[in-house]
């Protein structure tokens, strides 16, 4: 069975992407490429929540590092050792041997920070002991293959499925660092590659390159969704799909799961993708849809660097009440307004109702849920549990 691999910025986002069906879930503390977005303090908690419910967690500890970080990060890893997580995600080769000496029995996956784009690299990585290879996002799926080949049976390996693409190979980018001061291989990008650019000469007149009708983008723009082409990637030796996302928000986080979740069981049981699936895909904030390098050089994408996003998060269900439904507030909503819902057990399938009746936390009748977390109280007409979340189409 494919693993399907989802981020987890935060407990809350770890405990969304649990809810709506990963197999198991990447995060981070301080050593980790998203270091604004990271448990610290709390990865002992989240490995104990995917434990309980029988999936995995892997502990990012990708930066790269300078020799007065390596005490700190020895403890770090035996710390996570102790505490059960599944495997560390590196890409430095002083934190992998630094690992294998102070946590031998824990397991270790190799960063695609690593650059790992051959087969021969790969060989190297199984050589050192690693458990998983984290494909670079340059490889095809013909390279896939013959690094599989290369492979003892007992390496993963483990490819990035949907989500942003980073510019530079596997994101050793310098970007950020130059133009902020904050450094992406030190868990602290700022995404300069998605700002939009003008080009100027003397006088500060703009200059126009003449790529295309549509405009100049001159950085990547586009977004990675390889939901339709799963098979593929499983014929050709990928165990583990993995959404990037650590920095999106946990609607992102829920919506990209469940459609991915309905794909690869469609996959596993011989069935063709549900279009609900594919609808999914396009419900949250995204660039322009492209296959990266899986089927040869990337195409340049000339669209706006702007994110559609077509529905907004309004609510997360926290219990219910007898007909009733306790939801937080995550965005303003009224009664009369066509609601969607996001159930993590509906096969993916969203169901819309209008919203007749609400009831604020004192119980009155209110018909304007405009306070920020407010709890309010609503019946639905669809089966929801804790968890679930609301959204509304954008006029």
């Amino acid at each position: 069975m494919a693993e399907l691999l989802a981020p987890a910025g935060d407990i809350e986002k770890l405990k969304t992407a649990l809810h709506f069906g990963a197999d198991a879930v990447y995060a981070g503390g301080g050593f980790s490429l998203r270091a604004d977005k990271s448990m610290d303090g709390d990865m002992a908690e989240g490995i104990r929540l995917a434990h309980e419910v029988g999936k995995k967690l892997y502990a990012a500890v990708n930066i790269y590092a300078r020799d007065d970080d390596f005490t700190a990060i020895a403890d770090y890893i035996k710390m996570l050792d102790a505490s059960g997580a599944d495997g560390i995600i590196a890409a430095d080769p002083g934190i992998i041997s630094l690992a294998r000496k102070c946590a031998p029995n824990l397991h270790v996956h190799v960063s695609t920070q690593a650059n790992t784009t051959n087969s021969y690299a790969a060989a190297f990585w199984a050589d050192m002991g690693v458990k998983r290879i984290v494909a670079a996002r340059e490889m095809s799926i013909e390279n896939i293959k013959r690094m599989r080949d290369m492979l003892p049976g007992d390496v993963e390996i483990e490819s990035f499925v949907h989500g942003a693409m980073c510019i530079s190979y596997s994101g050793r980018c310098l970007l950020s660092d130059y133009l902020t001061g904050r450094g992406s291989n030190r868990g602290d990008c700022a995404q300069p590659c998605r700002w939009e650019y003008t080009i100027t000469a003397g006088g500060n007149k703009p200059l126009t390159i003449g790529e295309s009708d549509r405009g100049s983008y001159i950085l990547n723009s586009a977004d990675m969704c390889m939901i339709e082409h799963l098979k593929e990637l499983k014929d050709a030796g990928v165990y583990s799909f993995k959404i990037e996302g650590r920095m999106k928000t946990r609607y992102y986080c829920a919506s990209a799961v469940s459609a991915y979740r309905a794909a690869i069981d469609a996959m596993e049981e011989g069935r063709s993708l549900p279009p609900s699936a594919l609808e999914e895909v396009n419900k949250h904030s995204h660039r322009t849809y492209s296959t990266g390098f899986y089927f040869g050089d990337a195409k340049v994408s000339y669209e706006t660097s702007r994110p559609a996003q077509e529905y907004d998060f309004v609510g997360i269900v926290l219990a219910r009440d007898g007909d009733e439904y306790v939801v937080e507030q995550r965005g303003r909503f009224k009664c009369g307004e066509v609601l969607e819902t996001l159930c993590a057990e509906s096969g993916n399938t969203a169901k819309t109702f209008t919203l007749e009746h609400m009831r604020g936390g004192d119980g009155e009748e209110i018909t304007d849920a405009k306070l920020v977390r407010e709890k309010v109280r609503i019946i639905c007409p669809v089966p929801m549990r804790e968890g679930d979340m609301l959204r509304r189409r954008r006029a």
